[in-house]
């Protein structure tokens, strides 16, 4: 493999939650060697913490107006260098503390996962000579590397901008904007792409130098693909190879057993996706690495001799130090992502106390795959937050819908020539006031209206939390966008606890009854399968028969694997496993008859 930056000591990432929750969670976690994502997608929030955290430690702040020239790009541009500077003294700072119970650098290590450089650091313990001791710890030192300050943007969430009615060219989208920021940035880490396949925004990567090797044959700014399958991902890493852009990473994520927006897949479930990413992966990399040199030739660049690194990651529902270590070793994946139950570590992420004490009291009842996106894809929420009493309150006193104070989410123009949003006063207004006159039938009508009114303002309430919990926002109204996971853990834990939760040394986990992630994202599959129909029945939703019963079979194809990988679990965990999966293999038939001869779950 080619020549590449320092990589994390650990085997997880924090990954991006909402837009506040994770949007300093660097300044928290790098010096320890963990890396994490933050959202491009609130300019407005990343400027408001920039001057929070300038204050705090009594650096200059000066201001980047929204009325600037090229504002957002500007923004992002100066948040990352913050972070950067920021944690580059820390990590100094670190490396400079002494090895002695509670100090900085002796957290890192004590947090680290079995390896070679934790042995280093028991062995340096060890040690009854001072100077061999001395000499051990320089080289820990030095070996004290910080994870990385990811940044993730929404590809759909690409939103042309006007001025004085006039839209500016595309390179001035939101998208486009806050790439052009990161990259401008002297950060060295990964953009992490999600949400889909956005052809103008891959092809604005071409623009920027650190997106290719440096002399030294190093990427300063690496490209990270959210994927759902194994296909796409082909389909998108071909894409941006053609531009000689190489994807280092492809984060697999569960359609629906995630936080936030969930992109459900036809059925298709995320123990057989890794199956055949595992299985695929050299053909993966040696179709890309063709295409890779091809256009690096054509550029007139020097083409690679062998293929850069590529990394499989997963995330998604993973709950047990368990489930971690056998999705590392038997799928042979390069890490995994632990995002939801970091919500209950406040050191890490930002919540407010309130909403804190809600998710700590979180049953299943609390968490659901709402409709509240103006993006129209479902979406993970906590019930009974700020953001959502608020919402039902201005339906109950007809007055629906949202002032609209940030717009990111915009996007119809049915009404108005320059965009607005779903979840927008102005539209619900306009939009309830066009079905009253239409001659629908009551029925239809109050289905139509509660499908208007069920959009929600998320890109301005999911800061709700950090700008309430730093009193920057007092009167912010707080959106939860937790995933299912979280009804799992309830007690507000510190990192190093955390940390020792994913890696074994102890357990966080207060739901004894929760099932196995695998059985888990069934079951939610299962679910949204007898939404997805009940939809189908009031004309929300556009499917045949058909496209149905392939979603079931997928379905039912998935139960197959696991019957089979079920031989790797532990017989107790075996016995409950094929137990779960011949209940839900009995759900589906209920929630869609087949007059096919089903396949069958081996009696336990």
């Amino acid at each position: 493999m080619n020549k590449s930056a320092q990589k994390s000591p650990h085997l997880f990432h924090i990954p991006v939650m909402g837009t506040g929750f994770s949007v300093d969670t660097p300044l928290k976690v790098a010096r320890y060697g963990i890396s994490s994502v933050v959202s491009l997608v609130d300019d407005i929030l990343l400027e408001q913490m920039r001057k929070h955290h300038s204050d705090k430690l009594g650096l200059e702040y000066i201001e980047i107006s929204e009325r600037a020239e090229d504002a957002r790009a500007n923004r992002v541009q100066a948040y990352m260098e913050f972070l950067n500077n920021r944690v580059g003294e820390q990590v100094k700072e670190l490396q400079s503390s002494p090895f002695e119970p509670g100090s900085e650098i002796t957290r890192y290590f004590e947090m680290l996962p079995d390896s070679p450089l934790k042995d280093s650091y028991t062995k340096m313990l060890a040690l009854s000579d001072s100077a061999e001791k001395n000499k051990l710890q320089d080289v820990l030192r030095q070996q004290a590397v910080p994870g990385t300050i990811d940044v993730n943007l929404m590809t759909k969430l690409d939103r042309d901008t006007y001025k004085r009615g006039l839209k500016l060219p595309p390179e001035y989208a939101d998208a486009m904007s806050s790439l052009r920021g990161y990259a401008k940035s002297s950060v060295r880490s990964s953009i992490i792409f999600s949400a889909g396949f956005n052809r103008r925004l891959y092809a604005y990567l071409a623009n920027f130098d650190d997106f290719f090797q440096d002399d030294e044959g190093v990427l300063r700014k690496k490209i990270v693909l959210k994927v759902s399958d194994f296909r796409s991902s082909l389909i998108q890493g071909k894409f941006l190879a053609r531009k000689g852009l190489w994807v280092s990473e492809y984060r697999i994520e569960s359609g629906l057993n995630c936080g936030g927006h969930a992109f459900a897949s036809e059925g298709f479930l995320i123990g057989p996706i890794l199956e055949e990413f595992d299985r695929k992966k050299a053909e993966l990399v040696e179709q890309l690495h063709e295409l890779y040199n091809k256009a690096l030739a054509g550029m007139g660049r020097a083409p690679v001799q062998s293929p850069l690194e590529v990394r499989i990651t997963v995330q998604g529902g993973i709950g047990t130090a368990e489930e971690n270590k056998f999705l590392l070793e038997h799928y042979d994946i390069d890490g995994t992502g632990w995002g939801t139950p970091f919500l209950l570590v406040p050191e890490v992420t930002n919540v407010d106390d309130l909403h804190l004490k809600k998710l700590q009291a979180a049953g299943d009842n609390d968490v659901w795959l709402s409709d509240r996106s103006p993006l129209g894809i479902p979406f993970w929420s906590l019930r009974h937050t700020a953001s959502d009493e608020t919402h039902n309150r201005r339906i109950n006193e007809n007055k629906p819908g949202s002032p609209c104070p940030k717009g990111f989410l915009v996007s119809n123009t049915e009404f108005t020539k320059v965009p607005i949003c779903h979840a927008s006063r102005i539209f619900q207004k306009r939009k309830l006031k066009q079905v009253a006159e239409s001659d629908a039938s009551p029925e239809r009508l109050n289905i139509t209206r509660k499908n208007i009114m069920a959009k929600a303002c998320i890109c301005h309430d999911l800061a709700g939390t950090v700008t309430l919990k730093l009193k920057i926002d007092k009167e912010a109204l707080p959106s939860i966008c937790c995933g299912p996971n979280i009804v799992n853990f309830s007690k507000v834990a510190s990192l190093e606890e955390m940390v020792g939760h994913i890696y074994g040394r102890l357990s966080l986990l207060t739901n004894s009854e929760r099932p196995h992630m695998f059985i888990r994202e069934l079951s939610l599959y299962v679910d949204y399968l007898r939404d997805e129909l009940q939809r189908a029945s009031e004309g929300l939703l556009n499917k045949t028969t058909k496209s149905f019963q392939e979603f079931k079979q997928n379905l039912n194809d998935a139960i197959e694997y696991y019957q089979d990988l079920a031989e790797q679990f532990s017989s107790e965990q075996r016995k409950r496993f094929l137990r779960d999966l011949d209940a839900l293999f009995k759900e589906i038939e209920k929630v869609l008859p087949e007059p096919a001869t089903p396949i069958s779950i081996a009696a336990i």
